[in-house]
């Protein structure tokens, strides 16, 4: 009985083990199911790019300048501030540059900083809503604590523009002529250099010499200022596109004052407008492209490269700068003759005369204190210290989205000093590109607007990556396929092992413990039966533990 208690015991454990062995199985072939149709999915759905395609496509319809569209509030008001500080050049040996003995001598005064709105005015659609017409007036607040001084207070000396301006124009004329408003402008006490508060000079006064002027000829305004009448007041009027049509149009310029096509410079390239006006780009931007701003203040359009990728407030960015060749002469930069008006009046590298669109004096423009310009400019003047960290113009750009995330815009204000015949305070002079001052225009997202573009960004990225996802879970179910296969094939051999022990143990204790009974019609004590009877094979076939009982 002990026997087969045994083996049904052994029984029954064979079948809970091969119970839980057919559950381990089911859920072997389960994770190899779903770790197959994930891998497949994912690397499908890779491969088709249907969810980048998706979200491109989403993103590319909703950051449009379109009616209702969630960005045109934030382009008609832009939330982060914008701040313009402005840095003036004074001169400290005036008389002795007029006389030929020195070179200018100059030192840094600044930062002058104020606050710049700059709403967007007059919005109306166009061509059933392609295209948006705005005007963009600015206004500036003067802020004391981000300044270094007090502008109606400090006083700078420097070149008497409205002076240059006449002599300038009188270049032309006789030597006579010359010669006479020369000793006239002499008995009226103005000289080559004049000296007055940051805040005239900046924001305007009253000029003797363009009052005398005026009397003479009312449209000259008798009122001179680096800013005058600009605050307030706008660039022109701006028709952008607004991207309904192709996504890459988006915030391009269509007109400026009514026209596509300047006709300042001295060829058609040179005219053109081409790109935004550097609040917007397109989405999706690539390293490779060139960025394209037109730049009223410069009377042309400019290119940015990209020079390398940044973070601001935890959002990536690619960083757009003015390449070297943007005011390159003509013999670096064929793309620039059109520049040089007239044809073949080339200045070098690193500056860019912009009088041809602002009557008056030479004005030319270029980056603060000479960078990326001649070493001949820069050794001309004592007191230019280029830098890139402090004098470079940038834009970090979110590539997805197109949407400047900090922004640097920075350019010198210089006039062209040298000397006219007719005009003795000038016989010492060689030409030189004489600093004025220059603007530093600073603008970074605010924190609320950079919360939601992370948000934004962490939705794209997740959905972008949804098959690197999928696959990724295919990937670890595969993983946990090949580690409970190994694992069963451990198990079952462990129960064979098992299952041959039990077995043998099984056997080896019955056979100790059976007993083997003679088997006999006689009484066990008969001595009879012991000797009349002889044994024979096979009688002793009973195994049982007990004693035989007597038939």
């Amino acid at each position: 009985m002990t026997f087969i208690c045994r083996s049904v015991g052994l029984l029954l454990a064979n079948l809970k083990q091969r119970q839980k062995m057919t559950r381990r199985s089911c859920a072997i072939y389960a994770t190899g199911i779903v770790c197959a149709h994930l891998l497949i999915l994912g690397i499908a759905l890779l491969v088709a790019q249907v969810f980048q395609t998706m979200i491109q496509e989403r993103i590319k319809k909703e950051i449009t300048l379109a009616e209702n569209s969630r960005v045109l509030e934030g382009w008609i008001s832009p939330p982060p501030p914008v701040y313009m500080q402005y840095f003036f050049f004074n001169v400290t040996n005036p008389d002795e540059f007029l006389a030929g003995k020195e070179k200018p001598k100059v030192t840094q005064i600044g930062p002058y900083t104020y606050r710049e709105y700059r709403p967007r005015e007059n919005v109306t659609f166009l061509e059933n809503g392609t295209k948006i017409f705005a005007t963009n007036p600015k206004s500036f607040v003067f802020l004391r604590n981000m300044s270094s001084g007090d502008p109606e207070v400090d006083r700078v000396i420097t070149v008497n523009i409205p002076f240059i301006a006449v002599m300038n124009e009188l270049n032309s004329y006789s030597f006579f002529l010359r010669s006479a408003v020369s000793m006239w402008m002499g008995s009226m006490g103005i000289e080559v250099f004049m000296n007055r508060t940051v805040h005239e000079v900046l924001w305007g006064f009253k000029d003797p010499l363009l009052s005398k002027l005026h009397a003479l000829r009312p449209e000259v305004d008798e009122h001179f200022g680096l800013m005058y009448n600009k605050n307030g007041t706008h660039e022109g009027e701006f028709v952008f596109h607004t991207g309904e049509k192709n996504y890459m149009d988006y915030g391009k310029i269509d007109t400026w004052n009514g026209i596509s096509q300047m006709n300042w410079w001295s060829s058609n390239q040179s005219n053109m407008i081409n790109g935004t006006d550097g609040s917007v780009f397109h989405t999706f931007l690539s390293r490779k492209e060139l960025l394209y701003i037109f730049a009223a203040d410069l009377c042309r359009s400019i290119h940015l490269g990209y020079v390398a990728d940044k973070e601001v407030k935890g959002i990536p960015a690619f960083r757009f700068a003015p390449p070297s060749d943007v005011l390159a002469p003509p013999d670096v930069n064929p793309s620039n003759a059109g520049f040089c008006v007239p044809a073949g009046d080339c200045l070098g590298k690193g500056v860019l005369k912009v009088s041809v669109c602002r009557q008056g004096a030479p004005i030319v423009v270029s980056f603060p204190h000479f960078y990326q310009a001649d070493e001949k400019y820069i050794n001309a003047i004592d007191g230019m210290n280029p830098n890139e960290e402090e004098h470079e113009t940038y834009l970090d750009i979110n590539p997805t989205t197109g949407v400047p995330i900090r922004a640097c815009k920075r350019a010198q204000l210089n006039v062209i000093l040298k000397r006219v015949s007719g005009f003795p305070k000038t016989k010492f002079l060689n030409e030189t590109i004489f600093p004025i001052m220059y603007v530093n225009e600073t603008a970074t997202i605010d924190d609320d607007s950079a919360a939601q573009m992370r948000t934004l960004l962490l939705i794209v990225t997740i959905v972008s990556n949804f098959p690197v996802i999928i696959v990724a879970l295919g990937a670890i179910l595969l993983v946990v396929l090949i580690f409970l296969v190994c694992r069963n094939r451990q198990r079952k051999n462990e129960v064979k092992r098992i299952d041959f022990t039990e077995a043998f143990h099984s056997f080896a204790t019955a056979k100790d413990e059976t007993a083997y009974t003679q088997v006999s019609n006689q009484a066990e004590d008969s001595p009879e039966n012991r000797t009349n009877q002889p044994s024979r094979n096979g009688s002793y076939i009973a195994m049982s533990p007990v004693e035989a009982q007597k038939c």
